[in-house]
């Protein structure tokens, strides 16, 4: 292990609040953000936002939040308890202190406010009370939180606790904060004793046995331990910190390998917070990687339009977005750590704009939405769904005001939390310094003192086009600013004079500054189709760096709206538009601004040219291969040829077909050969589609002694299906095909056997379907097929009842 790389008390990046200076092997330029105290924000929806949020730091009874601290050091307290995740009866209750501590010490040090310092002060002092009281209550020194130490003897005998070392993260985070932004020495002396009981715990146990305890999740003790550690000097607290490397998912990142797909995104989040520290710490390699390659893939191959990720909080197979969509996508936790790790990698990397462009998407798209603005409070939501007529979401079983945002005292859920950080640290990452000059990364209307030169920032960004920076004053530095990477036709002027500017990179600008000099940069906006990776028919809609939302009001669309995108006109107001879905008008407005309503973000656009009649032919009759440009089948799971076609066994046997078989196709016909040797519920005779909720198949027989054609999307309310008269019959070779259109027709042997006249979705919705399967389903707990399938056919088309005898006599 390398020592720690070179930083005093200010030695942290960004993300993690500190004043940073990156080491001199660095890749760039070094730069560190400006303290917050020296950013003065102008009024904005940032600095509204701020002030919501600064009324409820002000308005919170600490003394609630204290009660059970209070009482589990066996100190006296009057104060009535609080409900949510802080009641009584909850175990995780005592984290909100910790999000308390560090939203009043951001605040407090960005404005200078006393009574915020103050406060905070007097919460520290009080927590150091009750830490200094648990010895006599039975728990060991230096253990500090509102639930007894018993919760950590219960998860390392390997019982079921919840995230005990996630609220010791949070205090001891808050604590630090207090300390580094505000230099409450007796924030620090509290953190340094948590930090002693921590070390003395975890130091007790075996390798293998502090592996088990990192199952449960532990937010980022690795991230406050490291930070501790630059902060101090105390190589101990790294030392300790690295007890929390999680090898389950430590290890595959290092080697590059994306194995996210059904794990917790928060719990994990925190997690590569965590590891960017420890590189920070450090310096090696193997924690770069795993920050790194982490980014990347979730940036990349997991993120919705607004820069969210996870459904329903976890992650999903890599670049399935259409089919991942939920009422409970993008908590809103996950993409303020997903923030914290951006700002970390770009101190650690500043030829890595692309760092900054994802921060300042997800802030505009999703985080300063999340707020309610209509709340004084700064109430936020937990989720933001994005299945067609979502609403911006609270969590399940949790109190809310009014329903979907957080509340005064009965919510304080993790979300809650994060929220009384995010919208007040909003001046942190504005302006970084380097040791030439000064670097412009987000525009956000603000002033700043640098180099005895005062810069005003002023716009109406991200609804106008324009940034002004106005410069007070005289002296001599390079000033960069950060050109969007979507903005294609970025111009920058010094004094009407143009200079040169590129999408993705600083643009750099060396001279002497005088009184009055004035830098313009121009950012033309357009309206831009944005295509989903799992379905090229389903598109997002900017304009500039704005995400558009579909207005519905209290209506809730069925399926993803279908519309035309000819028909998009700008309407008067602050990037406003409409666009035609079928015989309505859709309002469209900037996400960020849609509350209290349904709305949709992603739409379906019809395809540009018709699609062939024959998409794909696999005979399955002594060979795997398929007509035209699709891949070859896969026999899998013991599946073989026979006399007719492949046969199946019912015990894992089955075909899986290439991906995007659908892809692109306002209709289509699905044929096929089937002998079904035991006629089991719930096998398939093939299933398309993407997972347990995105999938069109056709079952032998249901419950309901029928076989059923079905297809879904995810988030809709139920199947779009047709039942057939009877089930498939055991033992013979039957033709089946599906049309799929206005209507879906189900023929057995050529002849019309169920129909639905009025399905919500077609299979334009289903995409590029990644899982293709014959005799198996997407759902691994139903059956597999028993019995035979051959000649399975694609068509782009609704084949005829005429054409589909023909397709059956191979004529």
């Amino acid at each position: 292990m390398t020592g720690l790389t070179r930083r005093g008390v200010f030695g942290l990046a960004a993300a993690a609040g500190l004043v940073a200076a990156l080491p001199a092997t660095a890749a760039a330029e070094p730069a560190r953000p400006l303290e917050l105290g020296r950013v003065r924000l102008l009024d904005s929806r940032y600095r509204q936002n701020i002030e919501r949020t600064v009324a409820y730091l002000r308005f919170v009874d600490a003394d609630r939040l204290l009660h059970m601290f209070r009482v589990t050091a066996g100190l006296p307290s009057t104060a009535e308890p609080c409900g949510g995740w802080e009641a009584p009866n909850i175990q995780l209750r005592g984290h909100t202190t910790g999000h308390l501590l560090s939203g009043l010490a951001l605040a407090a040090a960005n404005t200078g406010d006393t009574e915020l310092a103050g406060k905070g002060a007097r919460i520290v002092a009080a927590l150091a009370e009750c830490q200094a009281a648990a010895p006599a209550a039975g728990f060991t020194p230096g253990y500090l939180s509102a639930f007894p130490e018993q919760a950590f003897t219960d998860q390392e005998a390997g019982k079921t606790v919840w995230a005990p070392y996630y609220t010791i993260h949070k205090i001891m985070a808050g604590l630090l904060d207090q300390y580094r932004l505000l230099g409450n020495r007796q924030a620090l002396d509290v953190l340094l004793g948590m930090a002693r009981w921590v070390r003395t715990r975890m130091a007790n146990l075996s390798r293998e046995a502090q592996q088990k305890v990192l199952h449960t999740e532990f937010g980022g003790m690795n991230e406050t331990l490291a930070s501790l550690a630059l902060v101090t000097g105390d190589r101990q607290h790294l030392a300790t910190a690295k007890l929390f490397d999680h090898d389950e998912i430590f290890v595959p990142l290092s080697r590059r390998q994306d194995t996210l797909a059904g794990r917790h995104a928060n719990t994990d989040i925190a997690k590569i917070v965590g590891a960017a520290v420890e590189w920070e710490a450090t310096g090696e390699e193997y924690y770069r990687t795993i920050a790194t390659y982490f980014w990347d893939q979730v940036v990349h191959h997991h993120t919705y339009v607004i820069g969210g990720n996870a459904n329903a909080e976890f992650f999903g197979p890599p670049d399935q977005i259409v089919s991942q969509l939920g009422e409970n996508t993008c908590e809103n936790c996950n993409s303020y750590n997903m923030l914290k790790l951006s700002w970390l990698l770009f101190l650690r990397d500043p030829s890595r704009t692309d760092y900054l462009d994802y921060a300042e998407w997800t802030l505009l798209n999703q985080m300063l939405g999340e707020q309610d603005p209509d709340s004084a409070h700064g109430f936020v939501t937990y989720y933001t769904g994005l299945v067609p007529g979502a609403r911006r979401k609270g969590k399940e079983g949790v109190v809310s005001d009014p329903g979907t945002y957080s509340s005064d005292y009965g919510n304080f859920t993790c979300d809650h939390g994060t929220g009384l950080e995010t919208h007040v640290k909003y001046a942190e990452n504005i302006y970084y310094a380097a040791d030439d000059g000064l670097w412009v990364t987000q525009f956000i209307p603000s002033e700043v003192d640098y180099g005895g030169v005062r810069i005003r920032l002023e716009t109406e960004y991200p609804y106008g086009e324009t940034v002004r920076l106005r410069l007070s004053g005289a002296g001599e530095f390079t000033l960069r600013v950060r050109i969007p990477s979507w903005a294609e036709h970025a111009k920058l002027f010094v004094n009407g004079e143009a200079v040169r500017a590129e999408p993705g990179r600083f643009a750099v600008v060396r001279r002497r500054w005088r009184d009055g000099d004035v830098v313009e940069l121009r950012l033309p906006m357009s309206a831009q189709w944005r295509p989903a990776p799992d379905n090229p028919a389903v598109h997002a809609l900017t304009y500039g760096p704005l995400v558009l939302a579909a207005r519905h009001g209290g209506t809730v669309p069925a399926v993803i709206p279908t519309i035309d995108p000819r028909s998009l006109r700008r309407e008067p107001g602050r990037a406003e538009f409409s666009v035609r879905a079928g015989d309505q008008r859709l309002r469209l407005s900037p996400f960020l601004d849609v509350h209290h309503e349904n709305y949709s973000v992603y739409f379906a656009l019809p395809p540009s040219r018709p699609a062939p009649k024959t998409i794909a032919v696999f005979r399955l009759q002594d060979t795997r291969e398929a007509t035209g440009r699709w891949p070859d089948a896969q026999l899998a799971g013991g599946a073989v040829f026979g006399e007719r076609g492949v046969e199946l066994n019912g015990a894992g046997a089955h075909v899986a077909l290439p991906s995007g078989l659908l892809a692109n196709l306002t209709e289509a016909t699905i044929a096929m050969w089937v002998r079904v040797d035991v006629v089991v519920n719930s096998t398939r005779v093939f299933d398309l589609g993407f997972n347990a909720q995105s999938y069109a198949f056709l079952t032998p027989r249901t419950g309901l002694g029928r076989a059923r054609f079905a297809m879904k999307l995810a988030g809709m309310e139920g199947e779009d299906f047709a039942d057939a008269a009877v089930p498939l019959t055991a033992g013979v070779w039957t033709h089946v095909a599906v049309t799929l259109g206005e209507r879906i027709r189900l023929y057995f042997d050529g002849t019309l056997t169920g129909e639905n006249p009025a399905p919500r979705m077609s299979p334009l919705l289903l995409g590029a379907t990644q899982l293709n399967y014959l005799g198996r389903s997407q759902n691994v707990k139903h059956p597999y097929l028993d019995g035979a399938v051959a000649d399975f056919r694609v068509y782009g088309r609704e084949l005829t009842a005429a054409e589909i005898q023909e397709v059956m006599t191979g004529r």
